[in-house]
């Protein structure tokens, strides 16, 4: 990153409201792709039958599942923005989901719902604390804290739960139910038009109807965090003078800008960002904590931030994606992800197809090779192994990853060693 010339230049976010370099997809352009992508889903739903894998129930059980792998990518992201590698988002959501089901069962939902982001603030705190005072490598202190969490959780669970009602040493009480909505007529509406089966448009009404049936207040308010990251990261002040913290402390420093703040205040609010998520585990998606509740979603958000080219958008697709993969596992799962084995043979066959017309003949010719076993294991096969469907999420996350690394592009300073006045 090129240090501006004047103050001016950091205390204008008008003058930086994309993000730096490197090929953006247009809204437009994604809109196409998306409803490409959902149109060959549901040629394939027509032509296997699975009619599961675009309902309502799955696809509102996904949006469940994506949303705590969605802010600890929201976390991932604000860490990084600022230059600090977060690998303790994991930790951070083992503290929320702790911290929020103690406090729930006691003070009520919504207590549990701060002091678990607390908990997670607290983590955040400390992988602040050690990185940024210290020097300590990031991923060595984003590894400790995720082990510190663990057997810190371990350790408390038996004191605070043991005696109560419903708890015991690896799980808290029942915690009350924070509410859920459905927007009536619209609901129904879209349940009746998806059950019709017709093409595209019942996939859509899924689609749609998942977003608006039984949803918890908690994943409405995780839903807004996305346009509002996007907001405060690129079009404010404050935004700008974070974002370049994680660019070139060194020319941030030289405007004035107290790198030192805004990277303690980046990893704390990531850290509460990963709690909300362990929140939303230990209150919305299960009533209460229970040892291993995470089951590594810290380390897949972290995945689907990476997806998303550090933005928030892309990080909100990625975690939709991991989430409904995940849901497979819940509904209907191995005739489900059968069927899905035919959408991945047809969009190895078009990525072929496309890389020939670039002339890229190699990468076609492997690419269809691919999607033609595939295809031969989906239609030598009436179903896949339960093991396949419970893998199904971790294999798609490093699938994508791999497909998707070569137009990545992580701020410039981002895990990099800062000291105060290390310029002059």
């Amino acid at each position: 990153m090129t240090a501006p010339t004047t103050a001016t230049d950091v205390n204008q976010p008008s003058l930086e409201h994309a993000p730096p370099a490197g090929r953006r997809m247009s809204w437009p352009v994604l809109l196409l792709v998306i409803a490409g992508a959902l149109a060959l889903t549901s040629i394939v739903r027509l032509i296997t039958g699975a009619n599961g894998i675009t309902n309502v129930s799955q696809m509102s059980t996904a949006l469940q599942l994506a949303v705590p792998i969605g802010l600890a990518g929201l976390g991932g992201l604000w860490a990084e923005r600022a230059g600090v590698v977060n690998i303790g988002l994991e930790g951070m959501m083992i503290l929320g989901t702790w911290f929020g089901a103690w406090a729930g069962f006691q003070w009520g939902p919504w207590t549990g719902v701060l002091v678990g982001i607390v908990g997670g603030c607290l983590g955040g705190l400390l992988h602040a604390i050690v990185t940024i005072t210290f020097n300590v490598n990031h991923i060595v202190s984003g590894v400790a804290i995720n082990i510190l969490a663990l057997g810190a959780t371990r350790y408390l669970a038996p004191l605070a739960f043991e005696g109560h009602q419903g708890g015991s040493a690896k799980q808290s009480p029942p915690v009350d139910s924070l509410g859920h909505f459905s927007i009536p007529g619209l609901s129904d509406w879209l349940e009746s038009l998806n059950n019709q089966h017709w093409f595209f448009v019942s996939d859509i009404a899924g689609l749609l109807g998942g977003l608006v049936t039984n949803v918890s207040w908690l994943t409405l308010l995780a839903v807004a965090l996305v346009p509002a990251t996007w907001w405060i990261l690129w079009r404010t002040a404050f935004g700008l003078r974070l974002r370049s913290c994680g660019e070139n402390p060194i020319a941030a420093e030289s405007l004035g800008v107290n790198v030192y703040k805004y990277k303690y205040l980046a990893v704390i609010i990531s850290g509460g960002l990963a709690g909300l998520g362990g929140v939303f585990l230990s209150i919305v998606a299960n009533p209460f904590y229970l040892e291993g509740q995470t089951s590594g979603r810290g380390y897949i958000g972290l995945a689907a931030m990476i997806f998303g080219n550090w933005m928030p958008g892309g990080l909100a697709i990625g975690a939709g994606l991991f989430g409904y993969t995940d849901s497979l596992n819940l509904r209907g799962g191995s005739a489900n992800v059968h069927a899905l084995l035919l959408l991945g043979a047809l969009l190895l066959v078009a990525g072929a197809i496309w890389l020939a017309i670039r002339k890229k003949y190699v990468k076609a010719a492997i690419t269809f090779v691919v999607g033609a076993l595939v295809f031969a294991w989906y239609a030598g096969t009436n179903e896949v192994p339960n093991q396949v469907v419970s893998a199904t999420p971790y294999v798609v996350t490093l699938v994508v990853l791999a497909l998707s690394a070569q137009r990545l592009r992580m701020p410039k300073a981002d895990g990099m060693q800062y000291r105060k006045g290390q310029g002059k």
